[in-house]
């Protein structure tokens, strides 16, 4: 199976391309997902018969403080992709990698057949792209989504004691994307850790001497405050510690 990785220098990227190594995944000076000639031109010649589209500005406040690249990259980027396989290879199977952010975050435990309420700018691409991807005329397309941070150093000194997820690491869920797409999975998909964890409790895992704070502590865009996932559709999965 030709398959495209895009997003292949980020962090859940890099790990897919592990899994897959096999796949196309272009850099992002080979494939622009906002400069639409240049990925007609790039799926024409290459005619994936199935994409993985992880590309995407996933950084909360980065997103609020410039909403139009976010909706450039996340958005438009999308639609992009999306077309082109329409036009050239509508047979392809799409796989978009979408995010626990979509729901509001005040209940958790969401399962696929919740209604998603997107709480900021970054989760509002990212459900407008679903959209795009369902209402496409592509024959076989999955939406996954999920919770996933990179197996490494925590990015900042602090992390919340009161913001939970069902968290995989990037290494973790690149095999679990590999199982559900080896299985032909369609329709919206949550790939899910089984075990409920703060952030905290997550960066202890890497960083040893995090130190904690509460939401009460931050100032910045609206986010999540409980991201759990759970499935109607497949087991959670175990996250490696």
């Amino acid at each position: 199976m030709k398959l495209l990785v895009t997003g292949a220098s980020g962090k859940l990227g890099r790990e897919l391309i592990k899994v897959f190594p096999d796949s196309y995944h272009p850099v992002h000076e080979q494939l622009e997902i906002t400069d639409r000639p240049r990925v007609f031109d790039f799926v024409k010649e290459n005619l994936p018969e199935a994409i993985i589209h992880c590309a995407a500005i996933t950084g909360i406040r980065e997103c609020e403080e410039n909403k139009e690249l976010a909706w450039q990259v996340n958005v438009r980027g999308t639609e992009n992709i999306v077309d082109a396989c329409i036009k050239y290879n509508k047979f392809c199977y799409f796989i978009y990698v979408s995010t626990a952010c979509v729901f509001n975050g005040d209940k958790g435990a969401y399962k696929e057949s919740d209604l998603p309420q997107p709480k900021n700018f970054y989760s509002l691409t990212k459900l407008l792209s679903e959209f795009i991807v369902k209402r496409a005329e592509l024959s076989k397309w999955l939406i996954i989504r999920t919770n996933f941070v990179a197996r490494e150093k925590w990015p900042y000194p602090k992390a919340f004691v009161d913001r939970y997820g069902t968290y995989l690491f990037a290494d973790d869920l690149a095999i679990a994307i590999k199982s559900v797409v080896d299985k032909q999975f369609t329709g919206i998909l949550h790939v899910c850790g089984k075990e409920k964890l703060s952030m905290f409790d997550l960066a202890k895992v890497t960083t040893h001497d995090i130190k904690p704070m509460t939401l009460d502590e931050y100032i910045g865009p609206p986010l999540t405050r409980d991201m759990s996932l759970e499935s109607e559709r497949i087991t959670a999965f175990n996250i490696t510690k």
